[in-house]
């Protein structure tokens, strides 16, 4: 259901602009990771999944070097993981996980993007009924004997196994992220994407196309902020109102 619900209206943007915004962001994980637990990816697992997501969207080399060396340094930028919480159009829902070194600009640019769009941002933990966060990784769908996969994964803490339009979802506790992620690893199966999701515990639909539209935008805008890290929503997909 909440992979569902995130397949909303494709990106709009430049291709160069996707690709820095996704380098941007790969790499301020790394450096937060860094800064939380030291460089050693042995003893730094945050770490080795930040760099497994810039291998994946192909960060250069060195500009992960300086990532690491900004995490390292004692003068580096005090990133702080922020959380804003709010309603598009129709009471549809949508949470904002944010990284930032300025409060003050990253709430009034978030702001503005709901509001530009009818949205509205609400009290922090005002949607701690609506999403339930969870570990989550998507594997290519290449045939793959779920029934064997789901036996090997529960052990490791897996909650769910599905195929999902051609990938297969795995969802467990936060807790048991590391021992899943492992557990594949030890399988030599590698993820597509991995990572901590907010998925709506109930979708809603829109009721027409400018709605659904009108959601995916604040969601574009806000995704599309550097200090954005993720936005979650709990719109239900329409495959008529994406065309």
């Amino acid at each position: 259901m909440g992979r569902k619900s995130a397949k909303i209206a494709g990106k709009k943007g430049a291709a160069d602009r996707q690709r820095s915004l996704l380098f941007t962001k790969a790499l301020k994980e790394v450096a937060m990771s860094v800064k939380a637990g030291g460089p050693d990816i042995t003893s730094n697992f945050s770490l080795k999944v930040a760099l497994d997501r810039c291998r994946k969207v192909n960060v250069p080399k060195d500009a992960i070097d300086r990532a690491v060396k900004k995490g390292s340094g004692k003068d580096q930028a005090d990133f702080k993981e922020v959380n804003y919480e709010g309603y598009g159009p129709e009471g549809i829902a949508i949470f904002v996980e944010a990284a930032t070194d300025n409060v003050t600009r990253t709430i009034a640019n978030v702001r503005a993007y709901f509001n530009k769009k009818g949205g509205s941002l609400g009290k922090e933990g005002c949607l701690q009924f609506v999403f339930e966060r969870k570990a989550v990784f998507t594997l290519k769908d290449e045939g793959q004997d779920l029934d064997d996969l789901t036996m090997q994964l529960i052990d490791a803490g897996a909650e769910d196994v599905e195929r999902d339009d051609g990938e297969i979802i795995i969802q467990g506790e936060v807790e048991a992220f590391g021992d899943i992620y492992k557990k594949l690893e030890e399988m030599g199966i590698e993820s597509e994407e991995s990572g901590l999701e907010r998925l709506p515990l109930n979708t809603k639909p829109a009721s027409s196309k400018e709605i659904y539209e009108t959601v995916a935008t604040i969601v574009e805008l806000c995704e599309d902020d550097d200090d954005v890290l993720k936005v979650h929503h709990n719109m239900d997909f329409n495959e008529e109102f994406s065309s």
